[in-house]
């Protein structure tokens, strides 16, 4: 009997390695170790592939996590202090352990996590999944299928003091990731004179484009500016057309026609909402329920809002507000304390929530 459990697990293993090296092939994906310096912004892709924003080497990876089968309807996650299995997983202590994004892979229903292990420059980047059994394991990477696009014209790798804050612009050049028919969609800063930036990069990766400078109105500063990063962005059909919907902090929600981003080319979105100043947007993703279309955005000030997007083709915002204006929002009151999120499948979220106690990972149904 334990003959024939080893030979199919040997099979088994045969037919993993069968299909990821096929996967390889096809997205042309090399046998290496990622030279990650840091793990921040993550989405999965096509086959299971995991694109990892590392805002220090201004670079994103795409690697090849063999979990490209399951099903992730009917998945449930809860999981208390997840942050505490990560550190288990990773053989360290919870204080060293931040978790920076959260994606689902939405064949699998398994979730990958971004960590920096430790502080400062010091940190180490790691990625960790959570299984739909609630096992939490680290993504290896060592000898995996992986490639690689470096941004160009990144900020510099440099602290900078203004007034009583110290920034480095670096940890802004990728500020979130998405994924769309055959490309990869990175927000961020460069260090050119209009630095917002929306890159459009085709996958298999070969090269990257110089990105489209963004710029917007601000409703809440009255002005136009071009110095902020996007902080979170969702792919969006208005009218049949592919749009990116963006946050940035202070809240002002921006419309940005796929087709008017031009490589080298400074583009101006529409700002559609107003959404509260002294607010950092944290995550948002879009779904469908009783036959409209809705946004769910994070923050940090003001909890979890759903959004109408019934008039986001026509809003215009060109003149300064006070308080908020554009698209309805509610607040969900019975979500609190989430600070990460990602659609599951049609009807849940996976969510991460913070408590006194640790990070919770929980799946919801969405409101």
């Amino acid at each position: 009997m334990r003959r024939s459990t080893l030979l199919l697990s040997f099979a088994a293993a045969a037919v993993l390695a069968g299909s990821t090296a096929g996967i390889a092939a096809e997205w042309g994906l090399k046998e290496g170790t990622p030279d990650l310096k840091s793990a921040g912004s993550l989405v999965v892709g096509p086959d299971g592939i995991l694109f990892v924003g590392d805002a220090k080497s201004a670079a994103v990876f795409a690697i090849a996590t063999g979990d490209n089968s399951g099903k992730a309807k009917g998945v449930q996650h809860k999981i208390d202090g997840l942050n505490g299995k990560v550190a288990a997983a990773l053989g360290t202590a919870v204080a060293d352990v931040k978790i920076n994004d959260l994606a689902v892979n939405s064949s699998s229903g398994n979730v990958y996590v971004s960590v920096s292990q430790g502080s400062g420059a010091d940190a180490t980047p790691a990625v960790v999944r959570a299984d739909a059994k609630g096992n939490v394991s680290k993504l290896a990477l060592e000898k995996v299928a992986f490639s690689k696009v470096a941004l160009p014209n990144p900020p510099e790798d440099k602290l900078v003091k203004r007034g009583r804050r110290s920034r480095n612009a670096r940890d802004d050049s990728i500020t979130d990731l998405a994924y769309i028919d055959g490309r990869v969609i990175v927000s961020g800063l460069t260090s050119s004179a209009s630095p917002s930036t929306i890159h459009e990069i085709a996958f298999p990766f070969v090269a990257t484009d110089s990105g489209s400078s963004v710029e917007i109105y601000h409703g809440a500063h009255g002005k136009r500016e071009d110095y902020s990063a996007i902080r979170t962005f969702v792919p969006f059909n208005i009218n049949g057309k592919p749009n990116l919907l963006a946050a940035y902090v202070c809240t002002p929600l921006v419309r940005f026609p796929l087709d008017s981003l031009k490589s080298g080319e400074k583009t101006r979105g529409t700002t559609v909402a107003e959404l509260g100043n002294r607010n950092r947007p944290l995550d948002m993703i879009v779904y469908e329920k009783d036959g409209k279309d809705f946004l769910l955005l994070i923050n940090s000030a003001r909890g979890v809002m759903k959004i109408g997007t019934e008039a986001v083709a026509s809003a215009d915002i060109t003149e300064r507000i006070n308080g908020t204006a554009g698209q309805s929002y509610e607040t969900v009151s019975e979500l609190k304390n989430v600070v990460q999120l990602d659609r599951l499948d049609d009807g849940h979220a996976v969510v991460l929530v913070q408590t006194d106690a640790g990070q919770n990972l929980r799946t919801i149904p969405l409101p």
